[in-house]
């Protein structure tokens, strides 16, 4: 295998504390959160005191101004441990940039600290019952009146949204112009009119507390407005290529330790007076995959060279996402079938990897749209 060299010493120790962490305070947990629908938010705190919240952001609010790296770490552990339930790559990868890069030094001091030492949980509300991926169809509105904004509408498949304390909105501020119409709104769970519908019973990923979210006339005081005003799409674009890549990150990060599950499996298991590992289709069957996610590897790791020079593309990006979760869909599903019986099981990991894997090529932007991003990249049009 080719030796990785992304990571310098300093990182490895972190993966060490990392992967203690999720031995002790994540795993022994997992099955129970699956089962209440949400995690605990006592791991929150831990995971705070820790040190593994908004580790890349800037000290001065609450995180520790480390390189994505860190993350990247959080997240190839937390997948490897394969426990779904803690929604903290979105928390601090994904709604803490959007404050640190559009809010105001008042809504940063006064939000991302809380999120650093996980009193506050951060989600985003984007997709809405009759808009995912596409974006610009949103329908959910915030019309400016004196010095506030009338929230109206509602948001669904929302991860941390029933724990949330607060929610970055996507709204339309001015409806009449479409996606430049779009703005994003910090909205404090506690603000009147704001409710938050049932956890919603998914396929796999059933300890993440997944919600509806609903605004009946949410006054939102002008201040917690993200950026200017009808520049919520641009935002969101800029933000994509590593919303998308941290997908493609976990992805990987899954495919590989399937194969490890199901190497000590079929090492194990024996059929027909011998182990299973010995069968010439086991072993074609893991050479393939194994190199298939060797290759995958290597291009996911140069596009976090890349995100670390600021230089990964929206194409690149999107690229990373679809190939990578595919992979990840191919792989738990050869591996599934190589348990036998006992991988249709959800007390073998392989099992769980299963039913959480599929979402992966619909949430950041289905598969579909990752190429459709593509081929306008190649010039194509359409």
């Amino acid at each position: 295998m080719i030796p990785r060299t992304l990571f310098e010493p300093e990182h490895e120790d972190f993966r060490t504390s990392v992967r203690r962490f999720m031995n002790e305070e994540v795993v022994p947990n997992d099955e129970r959160w699956m089962e209440q629908g949400y995690v605990d938010r006592e791991v929150w705190l831990k995971a705070g005191a820790n040190g593994f919240l908004l580790p890349t952001m800037p000290e001065e609010y609450g995180g520790a101004a480390a390189d994505k790296r860190y993350s990247v770490v959080l997240m190839e552990e937390q997948s490897r441990a394969n426990c779904s339930s803690l929604g903290i790559s979105l928390h601090s990868e994904i709604v803490a940039p959007y404050i640190l890069h559009y809010a105001s030094d008042y809504l940063k001091k006064k939000y991302l600290p809380k999120m650093a030492s996980g009193e506050f949980i951060g989600a985003i509300a984007m997709s809405e019952p009759a808009a995912g991926s596409d974006l610009q169809g949103i329908k959910t509105t915030a019309i400016k009146q004196g010095d506030h904004y009338l929230l109206n509408g509602s948001k669904t498949f929302i991860t941390n949204g029933w724990h949330a304390d607060l929610v970055i909105v996507v709204a339309k501020t001015d409806p009449e112009r479409g996606a430049k119409g779009t703005s994003l709104l910090i909205v404090d769970t506690s603000m009147p009119g704001f409710t938050k519908g049932k956890r919603l019973k998914k396929v796999g990923l059933k300890g993440q507390d997944t919600s509806e979210l609903f605004f009946d006339n949410v006054k939102v005081p002008l201040d917690n407005l993200l950026g200017q005003e009808n520049n919520g799409f641009i935002y969101l674009m800029q933000e994509l290529p590593w919303e998308r890549l941290q997908i493609a990150i976990m992805a990987v990060a899954k495919a590989e330790a399937a194969i490890g599950w199901t190497l000590d499996y079929v090492r194990e298991r024996k059929a027909f007076g011998k182990t299973v590992a010995s069968f010439q289709n086991t072993r074609f069957t893991l050479a393939e995959l194994a190199t298939e996610v060797q290759i995958a590897r290597v291009f996911v790791d140069k596009c976090i060279e890349l995100i670390l020079q600021d230089k990964l593309d929206t194409a690149t990006a999107s690229m990373a996402k679809y190939w990578c979760t595919d992979l990840e869909c191919k792989v738990v599903d050869e591996c599934v079938q190589l348990h036998g019986g006992y991988g249709y099981m959800l007390e073998y990991p392989i099992a769980r990897a299963y039913v959480d894997a599929r979402v992966q090529r619909i949430y950041g932007g289905t598969n579909e749209i990752m190429k459709e991003v593509i081929q306008r990249s190649l010039g194509l049009g359409g």
